[in-house]
């Protein structure tokens, strides 16, 4: 991945407020070239110690994906006021931009 299209995917990452979410295909279409998949593997490549909210970022349906931090993700989100319903859904109006 081109650094200029990491950075770009970072920065809009690090605009999402508290308490809200946005989509992999969300952060994509503010990039210059990302695609959804482009993002989760920024996301993945984080470093440890980044501090960026990587945990306000769903799926297009609304859901948690499917990897290792979700339950923390859960948890982070819960401490935010974004409380999954009973499909595991994220409130559409929670949604960002």
């Amino acid at each position: 991945m081109k650094p200029a299209l990491r950075e770009q995917i970072l920065t809009v990452l690090a605009a999402i407020p508290a308490g809200r979410v946005t989509t992999y295909g969300r952060i994509a279409a503010m990039t210059e070239g990302a695609t959804p998949r482009l993002v989760a593997r920024a996301l993945r490549e984080l470093p440890e110690d980044h501090g960026l909210p990587w945990y306000r970022v769903i799926t297009a349906s609304r859901k948690l994906a499917d990897h290792p931090g979700a339950a923390e993700q859960r948890e982070r989100l819960a401490a935010e006021g974004v409380v999954l319903d009973a499909r595991g859904r994220a409130p559409a109006e929670r949604l960002w931009p």
